[in-house]
C-alpha cells in the first residue's frame, strides 16, 4: 500500500527531502560515536551536493550543520565541527510587532495621512510648505478614489483639509492640482491629433 507524505511525519527541512530525514533518523539510532559521527559527516556532504549554487554563501557550511541539529531535533550526539544553533534560540517566538493605537479621524485616508496634515502645519510659510500640502491633497484623493470609485472632487478634498487643521490649511484660493495629466481634458486625444508644419502631416506617437 502507497504510503503518502500528507500521513508521515512532518519534514523539520522540507528542502532537504524526506529521503535525507531519514538517513538523519537512522544516525540517530547508530550506538557507536565513531560510526555515528561518520554517518553524520556523509549526510552533511549528500546535503551540501544538493545545493551547490549556495557554497560561495558566507558561513555556508555551519548552516549545513545547523540543519542538521535542527532535522535532528537536536538530539545527534556528535562533535560538530562549529557551534551550531540551540534548540531554545531556535524556537524563539518572533517579537510582537508594535501597531499605533487610537482612532483615525477618516479611515480612508489612512494614519500616515494625517501625521503629514500634522507635519504641515508645523512648517512655516512658504514653497516648501505649499508644495508639502499639494503632495498631502493628491494622496488624499488617490486614498479617497480607492475607497470610493465614483470618484471624488477637489472641493471635498480641500474641505477635509480645512477641517483636519481647524483651519489652518485653506487652499481653496489656490491652484492646486490633484489629478494627472491623462486626466485633464482630452490630452490623450490631443497628443494623437495630426498636426502640420509647412505643409505636412506630422503624427503624433502615442503614449
Amino acid at each position: 500500500m502507497m504510503e503518502y507524505n500528507t500521513k508521515q511525519k512532518k519534514l523539520p527541512l522540507p528542502e532537504y527531502g524526506r529521503s535525507v530525514q531519514k538517513m538523519v533518523d537512522h544516525a540517530l539510532t547508530i550506538e557507536s560515536r565513531e560510526e555515528r559521527q561518520h554517518c553524520a559527516e556523509t549526510i552533511v556532504r549528500i546535503m551540501a551536493s544538493m545545493f551547490p549554487n549556495t557554497r560561495n554563501l558566507p558561513d555556508y557550511e555551519r548552516t549545513l550543520w545547523d540543519h542538521l541539529a535542527i532535522m535532528a531535533d537536536f538530539a545527534l550526539d556528535i562533535d560538530y565541527p562549529y557551534e551550531v544553533i540551540k534548540k531554545e534560540d531556535f524556537h524563539v517566538p518572533p517579537q510582537q510587532v508594535p501597531y499605533q493605537t487610537g482612532e483615525i479621524k477618516n479611515r480612508h485616508y489612512g494614519r500616515i495621512v494625517e501625521e503629514m496634515i500634522a507635519h504641515a502645519c508645523t512648517l512655516e510659510e512658504g514653497e516648501e510648505r505649499d508644495c508639502f500640502i499639494e503632495l498631502i491633497a493628491i494622496q488624499m484623493k488617490k486614498n479617497y478614489i480607492a475607497w470610493n470609485k465614483d470618484g471624488v472632487e477637489d472641493k471635498k478634498i480641500f474641505d477635509d483639509l480645512r477641517a483636519y487643521t481647524n483651519g489652518a490649511i485653506d487652499i481653496n484660493d489656490k491652484e492646486i492640482r490633484t489629478g494627472h495629466k491623462a486626466q485633464n481634458g482630452n490630452y490623450s486625444q490631443r497628443t494623437n491629433n495630426k498636426r502640420t508644419n509647412n505643409g505636412k502631416k506630422i503624427y503624433r506617437k502615442k503614449y
